[in-house]
């Protein structure tokens, strides 16, 4: 366990050195992650994060999103969902605007494996965003791909990393690149906490963001099953 606490520093300390931040303040994300089965194959996606600038003031984005999952079996999920965006601008190149607002459909898949003790995850995403602030409207097209890496420490802590690359379809190709690292607590069988860093790289500049992110996903079969 030493030896993998040890990387998780040399990660964390790598990234925060990797290039100078989009600006002085360490930012944080708030989120919440549900999944939720409703029958054997299908099961409803619910998803909440509240961003900030820093750590707790300075609002950057509200994003809320939700889907519909089908479970092809237990290594594979397909999933068709909808997300609105609410990013507040002003640290943006914008002109004479303060909010951007963003309904998106999106279309995913993942893949899961095991290696060892490694528990990998694929993910592969398209996004059709319907952009608008004031007079300004776009239509634009991304596709993501996310590898994941848990390492279970105990029945309780493990480890995650993540690394995603975001792709235009239109423009210039490369949009941004995420990576992190977290340590994860399972405090019951469907609830899990985990606290994070990412280093988000654009183009131009990084942006470190803590994070914090809770995963509930209590099987609504059971309850339905009670009901007479």
């Amino acid at each position: 366990m030493r030896k993998f606490a040890i990387i998780l520093i040399l990660l964390v300390v790598s990234l925060s050195k990797a290039q100078e931040t989009g600006e002085d303040k360490l930012g944080a994300w708030y989120m919440y992650f549900g999944t939720n089965k409703i029958s054997e194959r299908f099961s409803i996606h619910s998803e909440a994060q509240f961003r900030y600038y820093e750590t707790t003031s300075n609002f950057n984005q509200l994003l809320l999103r939700t889907g519909l999952n089908y479970h092809i079996n237990s290594d594979a999920i397909a999933t068709i969902g909808y997300g609105y965006i609410d990013t507040d601008t002003t640290f943006e190149d914008i002109p004479n605007e303060n909010k951007l607002l963003e309904n998106r459909i999106f279309e995913q898949f993942i893949l899961k494996n095991k290696v060892w003790k490694l528990l990998f995850e694929h993910r592969f995403r398209f996004e059709q965003r319907f952009l608008s602030s004031g007079s300004f409207t776009d239509t634009q097209h991304r596709a993501r791909y996310r590898l994941q890496i848990t390492l279970p420490l105990t029945k309780t802590l493990f480890l995650n990393f993540y690394d995603e690359v975001f792709l235009n379809l239109q423009d210039e190709i490369f949009g941004q690149n995420r990576l992190y690292a977290a340590l994860g607590i399972n405090v019951i069988e469907n609830l899990s906490f985990q606290l994070g860093y990412l280093k988000n790289h654009f183009n131009t500049s990084n942006f470190d963001r803590l994070q914090f992110a809770v995963f509930y996903n209590p099987d609504l079969r059971r309850k339905n099953s009670n009901i007479k």
